[in-house]
């Protein structure tokens, strides 16, 4: 990678008239901003749809976008939503309030969709069926909740009952699939403005995905659960210069053996789907490929995790090798070792220095 400067800014914190940034005006002027300055990276955090929290790291699937970023404009614009109902969703307050979106934003969001002429475009897009396991993992979670309250023949993604289930509930799964068709446009839109003013995203790609996610249910047979779907050991950090109990994430760890023995497909997988997002990505956690920390399923701190293995450069390289158009940016940040020093080394992704802790010396 080429030396180079950009901001870090989650679409979330931009200063959009809608209660939360989003992909509509104040996204352009970002970008604009940055090329104005002479930026050539705009850096944000993952765009996924949040569970409980808002959390941009725990998500309910790792391909979505996030309902909540939606340009409610450019709905008005096509017709889907009247002038009044965008009046009602303005908001002055410069900080986000979750609760009232939570409330409020997907009510708009399906008034829009009940207004939305199935177009061949659209109807391509659902046969193409690539937010198909989002989209009736969404509509089981309004139905039951949680995933931990699926009932048996759901958990264990029996074909017969989930296509009776679709079949029942279509209407709902339609809607979460525009709302990603929406969004994919969107963001497409967005992506292809800022690349060619120069500006290239970077994106981050947490290491875990959130226990109560379309992944977990989809594929539970290449992370770390029991009988019952219950992780034994959850993620985490240890006590570190940022916290003095360490951090519990909580998110299923990975069955590392089962991905292996796959040439880490589900990786591929995932990463040719963020290389569709981003122009550059962060690993977040980088060392978590050395090793990572393990913590007792039901702590309430992370004091008590133990250190175990991680795949090393046998996913490293896998990653590397596929995705050589793909710039990749190591996060090897907090608790460091010579064996992840060296994975470093030998994976040669640029890591990161923070100025703050160079007065540490």
């Amino acid at each position: 990678m080429k030396k180079q400067f950009g901001v870090l800014a989650p679409v979330f914190s931009l200063d959009g008239k809608y209660g939360i940034g989003t992909f509509g005006e104040e996204s352009y002027r970002f970008s604009d901003f940055l090329a104005k300055s002479g930026a050539k990276v705009w850096q944000t955090l993952p765009l996924c749809q949040t569970v409980f929290g808002d959390s941009p790291y725990q998500t309910t699937a790792d391909c979505s976008f996030n309902p909540y970023f939606t340009d409610l404009d450019d709905l008005f614009e096509q017709g889907l939503l009247l002038k009044s109902e965008l009046t009602s969703a303005e908001s002055e307050n410069k900080r986000i309030d979750y609760g009232k979106l939570y409330r409020y934003r997907i009510a708009l969001l399906k008034k829009a969709f009940s207004r939305f002429d199935f177009s061949d475009e659209f109807v391509e897009f659902v046969n193409g069926k690539e937010f198909d396991d989002y989209a009736l993992f969404m509509a089981l979670k309004d139905e039951y909740g949680s995933s931990d309250n699926f009932p048996e023949e759901y958990k264990k993604r029996d074909k017969r009952a989930l296509s009776a289930f679709k079949e029942k509930n279509y209407e709902n799964y339609l809607f979460y699939v525009f709302t990603q068709f929406t969004l994919k446009k969107q963001y497409g839109k967005l992506k292809k403005y800022a690349n060619e003013r120069g500006i290239k995203i970077m994106g981050d790609l947490p290491l875990y995905v959130a226990r109560d996610s379309a992944e977990v249910w989809k594929e539970p047979e290449v992370f770390a659960l029991d009988k019952d779907m219950k992780p034994t050991l959850v993620a985490g950090v240890p006590p570190d210069y940022f916290s003095a109990t360490g951090q519990l994430w909580g998110n299923p760890l990975y069955d590392w053996d089962k991905m292996k023995a796959d040439g880490f497909g589900w990786w591929i997988r995932r990463v040719e789907g963020a290389g569709k997002l981003y122009d550059v990505i962060r690993i977040d956690p980088f060392r978590g490929f050395e090793s990572y920390w393990a913590v007792p399923y039901g702590d309430k701190t992370a004091r008590n995790g133990h250190w175990c293995p991680g795949p090393g450069m046998d996913l490293v390289g896998v990653l590397t090798s596929w995705f050589g158009n793909l710039d990749f940016i190591a996060e090897d940040l907090g608790y460091t070792t010579p064996a992840v020093e060296k994975l470093l080394a030998d994976s040669k992704l640029p890591g990161m220095k923070i100025l703050e802790f160079a007065f540490d010396a």
